[in-house]
């Protein structure tokens, strides 16, 4: 059901596209219309998939770190109230510089390669998925908490067992922001500095005035986009089961 709604908004979308080109006239060169993209697309494919290979490793690595540092240091901070005071400080600092504007130090330190573009989506996906995950397991069920402390819980254990589990559709939410926006730190790196990826070949195709191939990128990207989000999803409805089945009734 999901997979026709996605079709039906899709050749709405187009449809209203090509209408806003018919009625507005605006040249090839500005705004092409879903044919000549659907053109491109098929034409530059071979091209397309070989640079898509490079973003999508950018996107599927940055979310991996990003996610396993963010878990971690949510964990740390729950753990050691020491620790707290001094990383809390820390990622609220690092949210208030834009991380866009650290891309051409990234590309400096590490290079044109993929390094500098996974730097960058951990950048952007650290965060939710660090504050999604802390405060979930902040709000944690006292009674439960205290119960288990009662009966002689040992703290690993209550961790384990309560505070996590607790804390997973808070998580879940949070990876579930951090995988929309994986592509886009992936995109912009790619965009200040790089030999290969989408962003790299919509910037090629913008310089050649060849829009309709850029435009062919960008759908590509977005469809890869989904398709990883909506991976990630149903992974996050298997895992956090329990979430996903409240209010159904027999």
């Amino acid at each position: 059901m999901t997979f026709w709604r996605l079709i039906i908004i899709g050749a709405g979308l187009a449809l209203l596209w090509q209408a806003l080109v018919l009625l507005t006239g605006v040249p090839r060169y500005i705004l092409p219309g879903p044919l000549p993209v659907a053109l491109a697309f098929y034409e530059h494919f071979p091209t397309l998939l070989l640079h898509l290979k490079t973003t999508f490793s950018e996107i599927v690595l940055g979310l991996f770190l990003g996610t396993l540092l963010g878990s971690s240091c949510a964990l740390t901070m729950i753990i050691s109230p020491l620790l707290k005071r001094w990383m809390l400080p820390v990622l609220v600092i690092s949210q208030a510089i834009p991380v866009f504007a650290l891309a051409p130090i990234l590309v400096l330190w590490f290079g044109y390669g993929m390094a500098s573009k996974v730097a960058m989506a951990v950048l952007i996906i650290f965060f939710p998925v660090t504050a999604s995950f802390y405060q979930g397991m902040r709000r944690a069920e006292p009674d439960l908490l205290e119960l288990a402390r009662i009966m002689g819980g040992h703290p690993v254990r209550i961790l384990r067992y309560i505070i996590i589990p607790s804390a997973l559709p808070a998580f879940g939410s949070g990876l579930r922001v951090a995988t929309a926006v994986a592509p886009i730190g992936a995109v912009v790196g790619e965009w200040v500095g790089s030999s290969s990826g989408l962003g790299f070949y919509m910037l090629h195709a913008n310089a050649r005035m060849q829009i309709d191939v850029m435009f062919a990128a960008l759908a590509l990207l977005s469809i890869v986009s989904l398709l990883v989000y909506f991976s990630v999803d149903y992974l996050l409805d298997k895992l956090i089961y329990w979430e996903s089945t409240k209010g159904i009734t027999p």
